[in-house]
C-alpha cells in the first residue's frame, strides 16, 4: 500500500528545493513533533547517491536512522528514493505563489497506515513552516 501526504509552500521553487535537499536545512525541519529532532543529516543528491538522517527524542529516550539511496532525480521537480525494501517519491510542482510538495511512500507493516500518514504529514507540515520562516 502507498500513502501520499501533501502541502503547498508559498515560496519560490529554488528555496523549497534547497530546504528539502540541504543537510543543514533538513536538520531544522525533519521531525514529526517538537520533542524530536534530527541531529545529523547527509545528502549525496545524485542517482545512486545515499542519504541519511538521525532522528532522536530530545530527552534521549529513543532514536533511529533513516537512510536510503536516490533512484531518480529531476532538479526542482522530482526525487525518488529507496529505503530498505520500500520506495518513496517526492514531487515539486511550482504554480502561482508557491510549490505543491507531494510525498508518496510505501507503507510499512508494523504500524497502522493512518499513524504513518499522520507522522509523515507532520514532518511535511514542519517543512512548510521552516520554509515560510526562512523567507
Amino acid at each position: 500500500m502507498q500513502i501520499t501526504v501533501e502541502t503547498f509552500v508559498e515560496a519560490p521553487i529554488a528555496a523549497v528545493w534547497r530546504a528539502y535537499t540541504t543537510p543543514e536545512e533538513i536538520q531544522q525541519w525533519n521531525a514529526a513533533s517538537d520533542d524530536w529532532h534530527t541531529t545529523h543529516a547527509a545528502v549525496d543528491l545524485r542517482v545512486g547517491g545515499e542519504f541519511t538522517s538521525r532522528m532522536e527524542a530530545k530527552d534521549g529516550s529513543a532514536g533511529f536512522d533513516f537512510a536510503g539511496a536516490y533512484t531518480h532525480i529531476v532538479p526542482h521537480e522530482l526525487i525518488a528514493y529507496a529505503f530498505g525494501d520500500r520506495h518513496a517519491t517526492v514531487t515539486f510542482k511550482a504554480s502561482g505563489s508557491g510549490v505543491q510538495v507531494s510525498v508518496t511512500f510505501d507503507a510499512e507493516t508494523e504500524n497502522p497506515a493512518e499513524l504513518q500518514r499522520q507522522g509523515w504529514q507532520a514532518i511535511l507540515d514542519r517543512f512548510k513552516r521552516h520554509v515560510r520562516a526562512a523567507r
